[in-house]
């Protein structure tokens, strides 16, 4: 087991230089995300936008790419949920209010995209066979619902994972940078 804080995963290839892109649609083919990730400021920033759920949200990570805000918009030009965090647990609002029932947590998780996976399988220097328990803040998007949850990340092979979120499992590929190309039933990579 791991904790989660330490270098970044290995077998993984950087991101280039001028960004990458991906899209998911559902499974029957009805709606899809977008995903763009950005070097800016020396940083990145993960900018999605999901049709299913009418969502859009950037995350700003650090080189590392532990989270250190997380922006999610549902109908409005301003932000519907803001969240920033010092990179070592701790969590606040954008009006600068702490969040202490959310410390502890690292990486935050959006069911309706797969790219939030990408965040610890990123960072957790996990090799083949090994796994860490994380604490992670899961969003409702309908409800804005914040919450933390206990998440497990094993690497059964070199590009596949499995995730144990409560009581449900899933096992993924990812591509050679680390994001999801198919998430059971619910995402199918099409870029």
């Amino acid at each position: 087991m791991n904790d989660g804080t330490s270098s970044p995963s290995p077998l993984l290839r950087a991101f280039p230089s001028d960004g990458y892109e991906a899209r998911w649609s559902t499974w029957d083919g009805g709606h899809h995300e977008t995903l763009s990730l950005a070097w800016e400021n020396e940083a990145w920033t993960a900018t999605g936008s999901v049709e299913r759920e009418n969502v859009e949200y950037v995350i700003r990570l650090s080189p590392l790419w532990q989270v250190r805000q997380f922006i999610l918009f549902r109908d409005l030009a301003e932000p519907d949920l803001w969240l920033g965090t010092d990179g070592k647990g701790r969590w606040g609002e954008v009006n600068g209010a702490h969040r202490t029932d959310l410390d502890g947590a690292l990486d935050v998780a959006l069911p309706c995209t797969p790219f939030t996976h990408t965040l610890p399988i990123r960072r957790l220097p996990l090799h083949i066979g090994d796994s860490a328990e994380l604490s992670v803040i899961e969003i409702d998007v309908e409800t804005l619902g914040v919450t933390t949850a206990a998440h497990t990340y094993e690497r059964v092979d070199e590009l596949r994972w499995r995730i144990t979120t409560g009581p449900g499992t899933a096992e993924f590929d990812v591509d050679e940078f680390g994001v999801p190309i198919d998430l059971d039933d619910s995402y199918r990579r099409i870029r």
